[in-house]
């Protein structure tokens, strides 16, 4: 009997420590995202755009476009299935998501966000590629790209967004 007691006890030593694991992680999960709080994009900020601006140009450009352009019938399907770049600029759908939603799209790719494991795109994910930082600015120089009649009503997206 004391190897079954001994099992017994390594059971639920290793039970109540994963539980333990799991509290703390969703603790500091939680608090660490109540710290940061929302992202917030800010187009008004000179230097974050102007860096934003750089990373785009650096990691988005290649597909989006130098002026946000998007690639041609973004809508449609490629041969492998995958739909093109969107265009970022007023004639695209960006603008139709709140911050937190492109900048976690941005970070962890659409399969992620959307919990479509086998969803193919050909958007990197910038986990670990990208800062937060650097995504936020990135994000940023696009809004500031847009006209302010887009930008107020991604302004109203946002605050809708954040009451829910």
């Amino acid at each position: 009997m004391p190897s079954l007691n001994r099992r017994r006890n390594f059971i639920v030593a290793t039970a109540v420590a994963g539980l333990l694991a799991a509290g703390l992680g969703g603790y500091f999960y939680d608090r660490n995202r109540q710290e940061s709080g929302p992202i917030m994009l800010r187009p008004d900020d000179t230097a974050l755009v102007s860096r934003g601006r750089q990373v785009y140009l650096a990691n988005c450009a290649s597909c989006h476009g130098g002026q946000l352009e998007g690639q041609p019938n973004w809508r449609e399907r490629n041969g492998q299935g995958m739909l093109p770049a969107p265009p970022h600029n007023e004639t695209g759908h960006t603008w139709h998501h709140p911050d937190d939603m492109l900048f976690a799209l941005t970070k962890y790719g659409i399969a992620k966000v959307a919990n479509m494991p086998d969803y193919q795109s050909a958007m990197p994910v910038y986990e670990g590629t990208l800062s937060d930082a650097d995504i936020v600015a990135a994000l940023s120089w696009i809004k500031s790209q847009w006209p302010a009649e887009i930008r107020a009503q991604h302004d109203e997206l946002n605050q809708r967004a954040r009451k829910s």
